[in-house]
């Protein structure tokens, strides 16, 4: 038996450093359209007991498209709430405290690797496909190699690359980015030349990987607060009133719009205009009031109190001119209050009203799972969970959204760190069988503890001080230079929308109907929200299936 075992394996799973590589199904070849970045990974395992503590190793890539590869460094961080104790189901890899593979670090040629005994490694392999690759059979030789360069142990990976680019993403993606977590994590002063840095930094990392719409904090968002609590504040719109009078200042919006538009964001969300949890008060907003800096609205603001209720007539009207004086307001979407329930229906619809006298000609969206509460027609482009989508779908709803967050956990798509990749990438079939024309998660970067009473270090806390189970507070983890690391849990993601591109192409060149039936090949139960086939085989066939569908289109 040799002293190491190596494999190469798909980019879906998640290989824990206890589990042995011969345990992982072996991925040797697979196809990819031009434009799409296509992953998968070396896994390596000592079975050398007299290893010396650990081996140092370097990886290097021998193939005609060299120059499209690179590698990260898969490595395990401690997870505590992989799952809640009472509501999950059988699709976990594992609901016990343990070390989770999940972050990503980028491994340039120089950077050390290594080999311990009994200790599972991967490295992730991308090959960022040239949108003008031609056809045909790539090799793809990854080695090992020790510091003399002498070869450890390589393996060789086929890309066959499809003579068909990857179309662009029509799907609207959005999961929702907390500027303040990354001046506090940092600790930078708020809109200072470094926290600018840093969050083009991460917003470019997020649109890299199918995010389209960025949460932009016109006022701080009143969103994960407790009442009466209030987070650092990230106002982007400067507020004076003097006189009597309000009025704006749009510099610092301009300048994040910069930012999303070099970052190839399209479109712009623009945070809520009322609190969470019944649209009972106003966002935190700060003001120059007579020369004076302070707050003028909060918690303690009625929300339909003439105050905030003029202030708005007032806001809104000058905020459109702005946007569409430099073009992007049709680029906007707009929240009233997050998750509304039927007991809040009233004072919903009367805040609505407050927003429609200006924003009646603009798309609104908001979290709603409770379809009684959009039949009554207070809502007209409502985001249900996708554990409670299923009426919204028998509607017939056009331009349909769907998220999840911490409480879809049991039979649906999700994303925490202890959920096989499958489980998280099934999403994008989900969608496009059945139209569903966007995806929201809520926690791209959110490094705060629940109602963000206090920061987290998100290196040794995932779960938001046992808020939600690791993975659904944040996609990326801060590096030390301000940009963002990747994780598997958002790679997986990320793959579900590049899917969906794929599933566009092929429709556009075969028909929808047979996409959909290349879905459902095979399957005992048809695919739906709740029900999916529980295993990575059936993706990675799917995509192949559909990558050949398009070849012979072609």
């Amino acid at each position: 038996m040799s002293v190491i075992s190596y494999r190469l394996v798909s980019s879906l799973e998640k290989c824990f450093w206890d589990q042995e590589v011969e345990s992982f199904p072996e991925l040797k070849s697979a196809s990819a359209l031009q434009g799409e970045r296509y992953s998968f990974q070396l896994i390596w395992r000592s079975n050398n007991e007299r290893l010396d503590h650990k081996q140092v190793v370097f990886w290097r890539v021998e193939s005609p498209i060299a120059d499209a590869v690179s590698a990260q460094v898969v490595e395990s961080v401690p997870v505590r709430f992989p799952a809640y104790k009472t509501r999950y189901d059988d699709d976990y890899l594992r609901r016990t405290p343990d070390l989770y593979p999940d972050l990503m670090i980028p491994a340039p040629a120089t950077k050390q690797l290594y080999i311990v005994y009994a200790d599972t490694r991967s490295l992730w392999i991308d090959v960022n496909v040239p949108k003008n690759q031609p056809a045909g059979e790539y090799p793809i030789r990854i080695y090992l190699v020790n510091a003399n360069g002498e070869e450890v142990l390589s393996e060789t990976f086929t890309l066959t690359v499809v003579g068909a680019q990857i179309p662009a993403q029509t799907t609207r993606h959005t999961e929702w980015f907390h500027a303040d977590c990354l001046a506090d994590y940092y600790h930078v002063p708020v809109w200072s030349e470094e926290h600018w840095r840093i969050v083009e930094n991460f917003i470019r990392t997020a649109a890299k990987n199918s995010i389209n719409m960025i949460l932009t904090p016109v006022f701080t968002p009143p969103l994960d607060t407790a009442v009466g609590g209030e987070r650092t504040t990230v106002q982007l719109v400067d507020v004076v009133r003097t006189e009597g009078r309000w009025f704006f200042g749009f510099d610092k919006l301009g300048r994040w719009i910069d930012i999303l538009n070099r970052c190839g964001v399209e479109y712009i969300e623009i945070s809520h205009l009322f609190t969470q949890w019944g649209a009972g008060h106003a966002p935190k907003i700060m003001a120059t009031v007579d020369g004076e800096y302070k707050k003028v609205f909060g918690w303690e603001t009625d929300s339909l109190g003439e105050e905030y209720t003029s202030f708005l007539d007032a806001f809104l009207p000058a905020l459109l001119r702005y946007l569409k004086a430099i073009g992007a307001d049709q680029r906007c979407v707009f929240h009233v209050s997050d998750e509304p329930g039927l007991d809040h229906l009233e004072q919903y619809k009367k805040v609505r009203a407050v927003l429609d006298k200006h924003l009646a000609d603009y798309y609104i969206m908001d979290a709603l799972s409770k379809f009684d509460f959009y039949q009554t027609g207070a809502l007209s482009h409502p985001i249900p969970s996708n554990n409670h989508i299923e009426p919204f779908l028998e509607a017939k709803i056009p331009g349909l959204w769907t998220y999840y967050c911490c409480s879809q956990g049991v039979g649906v798509s999700n994303r925490f760190i202890a959920m096989p990749g499958y489980r998280t990438r099934v999403l994008g079939a989900q969608m496009f069988k059945h139209d569903i024309v966007g995806f929201l998660q809520w926690g791209y970067n959110f490094y705060n503890s629940q109602y963000s009473i206090s920061n987290i270090d998100p290196y040794h806390c995932n779960d938001g001080e046992y808020f939600f189970p690791a993975g659904d507070g944040f996609a990326v983890y801060p590096a030390p230079d301000g940009t963002a690391y990747e994780t598997l849990h958002f790679m997986h993601v990320a793959q579900a929308m590049q899917d969906i591109r794929a599933f566009e192409l092929a429709a556009s060149l075969c028909g929808k109907d047979a996409v959909l039936a290349a879905i459902d090949e095979g399957l005992s139960d048809k695919l739906t929200f709740s029900c999916y086939p529980k295993n990575a085989n059936y993706l990675l066939s799917l995509r192949e299936k559909i990558n050949g569908m398009i070849a012979a289109a072609l």
